[in-house]
């Protein structure tokens, strides 16, 4: 990869942990509780190398086509050590794909999908699987997600499935400029991680994770709680065409 390109992504990078940082500072919160995960779309396996060899170790992938196709040049000898979370909607056909690189899917939205997953795991005699209920806390059609009046519920019976682990919880914010609608959209998907870890139920002591806030919003997430922010174009620039 070009020398300057690889520069530009290294110093985007730093300025997006320093955002985080500043959000957190200002939260009262500690900036080590807040992970930030880069959503790749698009981007070639040079770019994604470039971001880790710049220290960044949480990858985030929203097309199974696409995390089948950068795997393997992420496994390589001498690429640093990474996790990759699977962020996008999973049709079902797609599992197997991507339980082969991803240690994390982030989008359970459904019982069907939970069991697959379940399934799936058990079937390649692997370990409890960690995964993220996706809810739609912004009640935007164009949002995939289980609503938040049914988040719980799906959450209780993804924690009592055997090759699945329970980590929390993901959203996309609403899709506006209105901070405080964005704000209420996050503050819902909290207040579904406290139902959840309040209720006591089998499985459920390790919801602890809040997936939410991208490049225009991460300050609201982490203002709001969030543990994880997904960053795309702030780090690599505006995507490339498929």
């Amino acid at each position: 990869m070009d020398v300057d390109v690889a520069a530009g992504i290294a110093s985007r990078l730093g300025e997006v942990r320093r955002r985080i940082e500043a959000a957190a500072d200002g939260a009262g919160r500690d900036a080590r509780e807040v992970r930030l995960l880069l959503a790749v779309k698009t981007q070639p396996v040079e770019a994604i190398r470039a971001a880790l060899d710049a220290g960044a170790d949480l990858l985030g992938h929203n097309r199974a086509q696409e995390l089948v196709a950068t795997g393997p040049g992420l496994a390589e000898p001498g690429v640093p050590a990474h996790a990759m979370h699977f962020i996008g909607h999973l049709q079902s056909n797609k599992v197997n794909q991507v339980l082969r690189w991803a240690t994390c899917v982030e989008s359970v939205d459904s019982p069907r999908l939970a069991e697959r997953l379940d399934q799936a795991v058990a079937r390649a005699e692997g370990g409890p699987l960690d995964v993220l209920v996706q809810v739609n806390t912004s009640g935007e059609a164009t949002k995939a997600g289980v609503e938040p009046e049914h988040a719980a519920d799906l959450a209780l019976a993804v924690g009592r499935l055997p090759h699945l682990r329970l980590r929390g919880f993901m959203t996309i914010g609403a899709n506006t400029r209105d901070a405080a609608v964005v704000r209420a959209s996050y503050d819902r998907l909290a207040a579904v991680r406290a139902d959840v870890l309040g209720s006591g139920a089998a499985g459920t002591a390790e919801a602890t994770e809040l997936s939410m806030g991208m490049s225009g919003d991460l300050e609201i997430a982490v203002t709001a709680g969030a543990t994880i922010v997904r960053v795309g174009t702030a780090v690599f620039g505006a995507r490339p065409a498929p």
